[in-house]
């Protein structure tokens, strides 16, 4: 039974992107009955097999979960099924009321509860007196699949004996396996649902700590397992007690404690549950909550006065009415995000959550510009730095706002009547505004950039050419080293098909085919005989049928009236027609056998035939060298044959795209290197500018090629420790740069760099055409180093002066003051290490959730998903036209594909984010 979902809009109208839910994920319902573990609710009665009953029990379990609050469910009895047929199950009658039942007021179901989720608790082979976990499916599973998922899991077997609970006939990994080649199975023919495994009861006899420390840490090393839940009485410091493996366990799978009711009746829906932040309807949404626990999930109690559990006082709910925070943007007419469709004026809408969005694109995306224009249509405060001042300006007016275009925004938790500003009374940051104190190579040529009008805006046109360039250059890099490849591989199969043709000849000549033709006909011969058999088979059964069928008795009644009907009348004798017939299939299944026999016989003659002719053909094909076992091969070897042509084709064609693409790449270089040397020409005057302007009290020293990290990673990739250990050794003097390196590769001259003979033998071992082509397209930027004179005239750099990292601190109190006006940051990881921005500013991030809307224009992987991004929108644009290409959270397919697309982070981040998309 297939499982259609109804639309239920209102949820993500109200709060767009994820938001929190009341949930409780281990509810029985009646389908346990048979085993005594659940009760009918009170005032209803009638068989619970009976569907109107189901259909009662449906309406009054969904009515009980809405009283209570509850608003995501996790149906989980011990047996999917209260009788014998599937149709009995209680569970998917729940399903379908949600989704497609009417409440009393006449409010659908599932604008009242947001996910129901079908699964069950099985009992498996695991422990010592079995392991209990619970499996809940997406219910586009249907009905069908879903009960055939319990029966794998079970392995066939029933869930009750009498009213005692039976264990399954498989451990926890058989089941997993199972559930993933269904899954996967499933998946192959386009059906769209997911499973998710949760561990009940964990410190019961038959929860999962019933079970030793490696067994536990073996299921969890199944990456199956996402959720432990707690005891009734117990909070997380109780089950990591004296648990200090389940701590690190619990830390590297990204599981997260819960609790849920186990409710057997209607009344004790609710009773125990978990605040989780969601933005579908779906498992691979509670997936995403359960991994990032410490943003998506509250445990919904606390400990009171007496030490007794209580709900908390104050549940991550959404208010909206507690902070101000936008909801949407739209965008309509002209400008960047307006102008035309098909001739037609479009509309650009922006839904922000009130907690994290992440404005995600690539370069000249519109992130910039979206922020900027909301800064300057709200009349925030502008950057007091004059530069960056008209950026935000330039964008916000020319480019958002050009055209006059309808801007309309949409602000909560706000004084309607007020102004625009006080409405939505945003703080902004924009890229590069927080005053940078580590003197970067980038940064300082930024401000270099600007000191002199004149020289700023040719300056930043050349810099934006050289990343065009360097990223033309990377990309004819990895075009070659493809098609490098590519050649390789089709000289290799051009070798393979000449060699198939050779032996085809070869065979031709050993008479494989007359060999080949006695196979057919003796095929030919021994399906003839089947038939044969087949049809005497079937005669013999028509004998059969004929001899038991019933000749009812002709009484005088029917002879009278047969006698007027003439063609009846003739053909009174049935017994006599039965005993022709019966002769007639006796005499048709002796001449099938007589066909049979002559069949079998020309088989036999034809293996003789067959036979011979191999041994000759065998005797041949010795003669010119080849094995009798490559005659399995003929049919292999006429395919690879009939590809030479097409094969020489593609080699002439992957030779003539590498010709033209190592030409382009020679022309980039050389463009590259002219618009260097205008560029240091440049940097020149705005230093001697700086020299007249402050007297020498201020100076700029260039280092040609002097930010070395390109280099470095790559010679760091080469993973050769002498290489690494001769770059070490340069220490802070200037290093050699890429050309310097390729210069002397070729002229075997590397000694002018310092390496020894052993490093040089390395270094040209390591070098491959593919990694000199790489090493020829790097380009090690200059780096300027802005100096002070010192009383003792001696110059000392801004680095040594700044103290550290004063922007991380400035970051940091931004993010933990109280503050509830909305913070809208531009590229905040631009002027962050990542690991302060992972330990940190991550941190700071998640404590804002729930008091603080926070809009951030980045392209950190750290920031959008380990940071736990509410909302994600990925802007894309053409020279003209900026648009929404895709907006949701990393629950979404299209999100998660774009966040891999365009953001990046560091080691903890990939890890994190690599169980995030289940990689």
């Amino acid at each position: 039974m297939s499982f259609r979902r109804q639309d239920a809009d209102k949820w993500h109208d109200d709060v767009p992107g994820a938001r929190w839910f009341k949930a409780d994920l281990h509810i029985h319902s009646i389908d346990d009955l048979p085993g005594g573990s659940a009760e009918m609710p009170s005032g209803l009665s009638g068989d619970p097999e009976d569907p109107q009953t189901l259909a009662g029990y449906a309406r009054r379990f969904l009515q009980a979960a809405v009283e209570r609050g509850v608003q995501v469910i996790g149906l989980t009895p011990h047996s999917p099924r209260v009788g014998a047929g599937d149709e009995t199950s209680a569970v998917w009658r729940i399903v379908d009321e949600w989704n497609e039942g009417i409440d009393d007021d006449g409010t659908p179901f599932r604008e009242k509860i947001y996910a129901v989720f079908p699964g069950f608790e099985s009992s498996l082979q695991d422990g010592k007196q079995g392991l209990h976990l619970l499996f809940l499916f997406d219910p586009e599973i249907g009905c069908d699949r879903y009960l055939n998922a319990f029966d794998l899991v079970m392995g066939g077997g029933s869930p009750w004996q009498g009213n005692e609970l039976q264990m399954s006939r498989k451990r926890a990994e058989e089941a997993f396996n199972e559930l993933a080649r269904l899954q996967e199975c499933e998946r192959s023919v386009g059906e769209d649902w997911n499973s998710l495994i949760l561990a009940p009861h964990i410190d019961g006899d038959k929860g999962l700590f019933g079970m030793q420390e490696a067994q536990v840490l073996q299921l969890f090393d199944h990456g199956m397992i996402v959720g432990l839940e707690l005891g009734d009485q117990k909070m997380p410091p109780d089950a990591l007690r004296d648990r200090a493996w389940l701590r690190e366990g619990m830390e590297t799978h990204r599981l997260a404690f819960f609790h849920a009711s186990d409710a057997k009746r209607l009344g004790g829906i609710g009773c125990r549950h978990a605040w989780i932040k969601l933005a579908r309807p779906r498992i691979e949404a509670l997936r995403q909550a359960f991994i990032a626990s410490d943003s998506r999930m509250r445990i919904g109690f606390e400990r009171g006065a007496n030490n007794e559990l209580r709900e908390i006082g104050n549940p991550p709910n959404v208010q909206l009415n507690k902070y101000p925070w936008l909801r949407e943007v739209s965008v309509s007419g002209a400008s960047f995000f307006g102008g035309k469709e098909r001739g037609e004026l479009r509309t650009t809408r922006f839904y922000l959550s009130p907690d994290l969005t992440c404005i995600i694109g690539g370069s000249m995306t519109g992130k910039s510009t979206l922020l900027d224009g909301l800064r300057v249509h709200t009349g925030a405060r502008l950057p007091s730095d004059a530069a960056t001042r008209g950026q935000v300006e330039a964008r916000g007016r020319n480019v958002f706002g050009a055209g006059t275009p309808g801007i309309k925004l949409d602000c909560q938790g706000a004084d309607p009547a007020a102004p625009l500003g006080e409405k939505w009374p945003a703080q902004f940051f924009a890229q590069n505004e927080l005053q940078r104190l580590s003197q970067e190579s980038a940064a300082v040529e930024d401000i270099l950039a600007r000191l002199v009008p004149s020289e700023t805006g040719n300056i930043e046109r050349r810099s934006e050419s050289l990343r065009d360039l360097d990223a033309q250059l990377s990309d004819c890099v990895h075009q070659l080293r493809k098609l490098d490849e590519l050649h390789a591989d089709m000289e290799q199969a051009c070798e393979r098909a000449r060699m198939a043709k050779s032996e085809l000849n070869a065979f031709a000549e050993a008479g494989v085919e007359g060999l080949q033709q006695a196979g057919r006909d003796r095929q030919l011969w021994a399906e003839s005989n089947r038939a044969a058999d087949s049809i005497a088979q079937s005669i013999r059964g028509t004998a059969e049928e004929l001899a038991t069928a019933n000749i009812p008795k002709i009484d005088e009644t029917l002879t009278k009236e047969f006698a007027s009907r003439e063609h009846v009348a003739r053909d009174l004798r049935l017994g006599e027609h039965r005993a022709r017939i019966a002769a007639l299939l006796q005499e048709a299944e002796q001449e099938a056998k007589a066909w049979g026999v002559v069949a079998i016989a020309a088989v036999e003659v034809l293996k003789d035939r067959e036979a011979d002719l191999r041994v000759a053909v065998e005797r041949a094909l010795a003669d010119r060298g080849l094995a009798a076992a490559k005659l399995k091969e003929v049919q292999d070897l006429n395919r690879r044959a009939s590809l030479l042509s097409s094969y020489e084709t593609e080699l002439e064609r992957i030779e003539d795209r590498k010709t033209k693409t190592e030409a382009t790449s020679d022309d980039l270089r050389q463009k590259r290197d002219r618009i260097v040397d205008e560029q240091r020409k440049a940097f020149r005057r705005v230093a001697e500018e700086i020299g007249r302007e402050f007297g020498d009290r201020i100076r700029v020293r260039r280092v040609d090629n002097g930010d070395s990290k390109p280099l470095e990673r790559f010679l760091e990739r080469l993973r050769q420790r002498g290489i690494t250990r001769w770059w070490n050794d340069w220490g802070s003097k200037e290093k050699p740069s890429p050309d310097t390196l390729i210069e002397n590769l070729r002229s075997r001259t590397l000694s002018n760099v310092g390496m020894s003979d052993a490093v040089q033998a390395t270094f040209e071992e390591s070098i491959t055409k593919a990694k000199e082509r790489e090493l020829a397209a790097l380009r090690c930027p200059d780096a300027y180093v802005l100096e002070m004179r010192m009383d003792d005239d001696s110059y000392r750099s801004l680095n040594d002066l700044s103290g550290g990292q004063r922007i991380s601190v400035l970051l940091s109190l931004l993010l933990e003051t109280a503050d509830s006006r909305p913070l809208v940051i531009d590229q905040p990881e631009d002027e962050l290490d990542s690991r302060f921005l992972f330990d940190t500013v991550l941190s700071a991030l998640k404590k804002l959730r729930g008091r603080r809307q926070v809009i951030v224009a980045t392209h950190n992987a750290n920031v959008v998903v380990n940071g736990d991004a509410d909302m994600v929108i990925q802007l894309d644009a053409t020279a003209r036209q900026g648009r929404v290409a895709c907006m949701g959270t990393i629950e979404e397919t299209e999100v998660r594909n774009a966040i891999v697309r365009t953001v990046d982070g560091g080691e903890e981040a990939f890890r994190l984010r690599r169980r995030k998309y289940g990689f």
